[in-house]
């Protein structure tokens, strides 16, 4: 598999994943174009076998890999792509994640929460597509859009919404809030609320592990590191010189697009000269994968490959997955731009949906099983609430906190004690 999946192979061919829902999971795909397109503007290939394949290298187009994989396999012995417990693993963590956000929602109305949240409803395949095939000590960064990645990553539903919350209690203290999740337990290496800004922290992860390993002889340093990020970042400088370093220096780390097709009110159509976003992976000597976002399956198959190929040391990857939020781009969105007919196409498209229906169908789980499960999200989820409110604010003293690097500076007075303690700072008359 891996030499099926080496940057010479993977980098020539043009061969992206079939969107239509149709399509099996446990038998050959043919990809052709689909009866509803899913990228309006995407031109879909159709190949009947793996034998019409051309290999010769031409530029700007790709394969999927995973794919190509399923190809070889013997259509007679058809094979789950999951085991009962790995499928109800990703249906749990899918289930949090949209259970989650929609009590964000509720609490947010009620003023429970400040400034911009950013609900990730519709996403939540490619969060645990990717980040529930990770090691505890490979890294996830993250951008404004970060709930979920945390609580994928293993961050307490507690210690989240208490950081929504503002909270001491919460995964930074009360002071990041929706917009900067960070767990160095976890290492969930932080939300970034600017887009791109998260792409350089990325790829400095990454050269950290290759560093441990080829320098300080680590051998047993095998981390990897995912960088998630927007349609909308895709256009920004920071995106195409974290792409050449980490091609040059083949850092372990996947570049997640989670191209839900709107940079806030702007297509991503119009936004674009090319809105194959994936196809800029080639053009820096690295494989570029398009995927349906809204198949968990599809996702996490593509995820294998990438963050294999990472693991033994083959470079990065660029990862377009093409997916769709159920909500306006923050809860101070009206959703008044997009399409209503668009919005309801892909609604009908919900990605923990189509898991349970493959679940059911293919005897991984019962109704009742997965029922079990809404119930048991639903209390993880009551139960975080209610300790986030019950939860203290920070004292007032916490406020310069991890501001400052010199603990003598403006922070902390010469007597010690923090100058927000004294009354004359909040009042602009402190000496400082």
């Amino acid at each position: 598999m891996s030499t099926a999946f080496s940057a010479a192979n993977f980098s020539t061919q043009s061969f992206p994943l079939n969107h239509t829902s149709t399509t099996t999971h446990d038998s050959p795909l043919v990809f052709a174009k689909p009866t509803s397109q899913f990228l309006r503007s995407t031109p879909k290939l159709r190949l009947s076998s793996f034998s019409k394949l051309n290999l010769s290298r031409r530029s700007g187009t790709v394969v999927a890999v995973s794919d190509v994989v399923k190809q070889k396999k013997s259509k007679s012995t058809p094979t789950l792509l999951i085991t009962k417990e790995e499928g109800l693993e990703l249906y749990e963590d899918m289930v949090l994640g949209r259970a989650f956000e929609d009590m964000c929602a509720q609490m947010y109305y009620r003023g429970k929460m400040f400034g911009f949240v950013h609900l990730y409803n519709g996403q939540e395949a490619v969060s645990t597509g990717f980040i529930k095939l990770l090691k505890q000590q490979d890294s996830v960064v993250s951008t404004y859009r970060d709930h979920v990645h945390a609580l994928s990553k293993g961050v307490p539903a507690r210690a989240v919404m208490s950081e929504l919350f503002g909270k001491t209690t919460g995964c930074c203290r009360g002071q990041g809030g929706s917009m900067h999740m960070f767990s160095r337990e976890h290492n969930l290496l932080g939300g970034f609320a600017f887009i791109g800004e998260g792409i350089p922290i990325a790829t400095g992860a990454a050269f950290t592990s290759k560093y441990k390993r080829e320098v300080l002889k680590e051998a047993d340093c095998d981390h990897v590191t995912l960088a998630f990020f927007g349609d909308g970042t895709c256009n920004n400088g920071q995106f195409f010189e974290c792409l050449n370093m980490a091609s040059l220096w083949k850092l372990p780390i996947v570049f997640v697009v989670e191209n839900n097709l709107w940079a806030i009110g702007m297509s991503h159509l119009r936004a674009t000269s090319d809105p194959q976003i994936y196809k800029k992976g080639p053009a820096f000597g690295m494989p570029g994968i398009h995927v349906d976002g809204m198949d968990v399956l599809k996702v996490r198959e593509v995820a294998k490959e990438a963050i294999g190929r990472a693991r033994r040391g083959e470079g990065p990857t660029l990862v377009e997955c093409e997916t769709y939020r159920f909500r306006g781009h923050s809860l101070a969105d009206p959703d008044e731009l997009r399409d209503p007919a668009e919005k309801a196409h892909y609604a009908a498209r919900d990605p923990i949906t189509a898991l349970k229906k493959y679940l059911t169908e293919n005897n991984l789980a019962s109704e009742s099983e997965l029922k079990a499960i809404d119930k048991k999200i639903d209390e993880v989820v009551e139960d975080a609430v209610e300790f986030a409110d019950e939860s203290p604010v920070p004292p007032r003293s916490q406020l310069l906190e991890n501001v400052f690097a010199d603990p003598k500076g403006f922070g902390i007075g010469s007597d010690g004690r923090y100058r927000c303690e004294d009354p004359k700072f909040t009042q602009g008359t402190a000496h400082v």
